[in-house]
């Protein structure tokens, strides 16, 4: 295992210090392990809180800031944080208006923000959840009941902090997201595994000749193994998923993430798009607005995620609206 650390068992210690050193905008709780807007408590607006396993950069904690999250809550490398983050979280970020949840379909996330939740509103701060299970590739998997929350996590933090950022009330902005959430599809492909630091050793075997059609964002296992094909073949089989559990009309506006793992390198992740592109303009489904990078990553895995949101005018208008965080930032 080679990776830039100090120990495996500092690992997110060793990331927080650097997070705090590197966003002004950021506070960082290194005992509570929670990430924040510095600025405080937004007054009389709804608070957003996320949260996961560690080594999904830069999901969650690059997505606090303005138009977006305000608060994350990071577990150790693929490990759900513990309630008591969750409860910190909701105290430093309440502004009196409640907070929404936004958690992804894993065991161990859902069953943890529950418990949160339930002591979150014991204190008197009213709590909106958010589940996110865009992933159409498996049902019941490894790590879930149910289909995966995957890269429709980034869409429901951007769309659903807009409008909480605009004033709208804790079941307007938990509505709009989970509005995102069934309009949006995912579908992945692994080229390579990952390194877990303190596995020390990669998650699953993959032959230099193979890949792992509709990988989760874990390294757990998809739909089939198969041999490597080229760009144009790996999107045609996440977009045929997707388009086959969602069928998108010519009239339809969408919104497209081309996302990285970790590993694959920008030049590719374009080659990728230009596939979603004509495949779109084939079917003449148009793409409104779009993402390429690593957004939702799983350590080093080479490969891409490929997210697709049906969008409405007021998801759109939403998808505007200005945003200042360390991983997205455009608007005034």
């Amino acid at each position: 295992m080679k990776k830039l650390i100090n120990t495996p068992d500092s690992v997110l210690s060793d990331a927080l210090a650097g997070i705090a050193a590197a966003h002004s905008g950021l506070k960082v709780d290194p005992q509570a392990r929670v990430i924040t807007r510095a600025g405080g408590p937004s007054v009389g607006r709804v608070a957003l809180i996320s949260g996961g396993g560690s080594g999904h950069e830069p999901l969650h904690g690059g997505f606090v800031g303005t138009g977006m999250l305000h608060a994350a809550c990071p577990g150790e490398v693929f490990t759900s944080p513990v309630p008591d983050q969750m409860v910190a979280a909701a105290q430093a970020v309440d502004g009196g208006a409640g907070v929404v949840f936004i958690v992804k379909n894993y065991t161990g996330d859902v069953l943890n923000f529950e418990m949160a939740a339930d002591l979150v509103g014991d204190d008197g701060i009213e709590v909106a959840t958010v589940l996110v299970d865009d992933d159409v590739a498996v049902k019941d998997s490894t790590w879930t009941a149910g289909r995966r929350g995957t890269g429709a996590t980034v869409f429901v933090e951007k769309i659903a902090g807009a409008l909480a950022e605009q004033g709208a009330d804790l079941a307007q902005v938990a509505e709009v997201g989970r509005r995102v959430n069934a309009a949006s599809r995912s579908f992945a492909v692994a080229l390579t595994a990952c390194t877990p630091p303190a596995a020390g050793k990669p998650g699953f075997d993959l032959a230099e000749d193979e890949m792992e059609v509709g990988v989760g964002i874990h390294g757990e296992p998809g739909r089939s193994r198969e041999k490597l094909e080229p760009a144009s073949a790996i999107v045609a089989r996440c977009l045929d998923a997707i388009f086959a559990d969602q069928p998108l009309a010519a009239s339809d506006e969408t919104i497209v993430m081309v996302n990285g793992l970790g590993g694959t390198p920008l030049i590719e992740l374009y080659i990728a798009y230009a596939e979603v592109a004509k495949y779109f303009a084939e079917r003449g489904v148009r793409i409104a607005r779009n993402l390429v990078g690593n957004y939702i990553t799983s350590l080093e895995m080479a490969g891409v995620s490929v997210t697709v949101c049906k969008a409405d005018e007021q998801m759109l208008a939403l998808w505007d609206a200005p945003v200042n965080t360390p991983a997205l930032r455009w608007g005034a």
